[in-house]
């Protein structure tokens, strides 16, 4: 089975419309044929997401680290736990047993581990692609940011184009499997032939 990593706070917001969205996508994850990858823990979306694939009779595999399950925070009934030793090799484990990342609303551990997934996937170390579901404009700032990235020269228009945010699972769904990575960039400013062609042009000058 295909899993999706869903990345996701440990609470649950101020508003009922982030459990309902949470809820959704664990529902949409199961009527897709696909598994749930998450950070195993109970609380906040993160349990939300977890207990509605598992209560629509989904696959759960929950990736935590021995800090939190230590601190008894990892969810008792999942599919499968995975208790590693640290941040970094969860966040590996995670992208190595989903094809497509999807971040929930959060807070800064979720927009680390969804941003860490993207940029592996601009230098080529993941093609997995990566969403924001924009439940209740949550990330709008954040698409705006990213957009502003684009328009001041630290991000190629092609690339940003591989990150989408929506609140439309069918939309998310047809990204997903249309997904292209994005090109390994292109870091060589000017074109081999203008080298040569400048080159060449100094060495005749120096000898005139």
């Amino acid at each position: 089975m295909k899993n999706i990593a869903v990345y996701c706070g440990a609470s649950t917001g101020n508003d009922e419309i982030y459990t309902l969205g949470a809820q959704k996508l664990g529902q949409w994850i199961v009527r897709n044929n696909y598994g749930l990858t998450y950070g195993g823990g109970r609380y906040g979306l993160m349990g939300v997401v977890a207990n509605s694939v598992l209560s629509a009779n989904g696959f759960v595999h929950g990736i935590i680290t021995q800090e939190l399950a230590g601190r008894e925070l990892s969810h008792a009934k999942l599919s499968k736990l995975d208790i590693v030793s640290d941040m970094s090799a969860r966040k590996q484990a995670m992208l190595t047993d989903s094809v497509a990342n999807i971040a929930l609303p959060g807070g800064p551990g979720t927009l680390e581990e969804i941003s860490e997934a993207f940029s592996w996937t601009i230098i080529g170390d993941s093609k997995n692609p990566c969403v924001f579901y924009n439940i209740n404009h949550y990330y709008d700032d954040l698409e705006s940011f990213f957009d502003a990235m684009t328009k001041h020269g630290f991000m190629e228009k092609e690339t940003r184009k591989t990150l989408l945010f929506s609140d439309s699972l069918t939309e998310i769904g047809q990204f997903i499997k249309s997904y292209t990575p994005p090109k390994l960039r292109n870091y060589n400013k000017y074109p081999p032939n203008f080298i040569y062609s400048i080159v060449s042009q100094l060495i005749i000058n120096s000898l005139i």
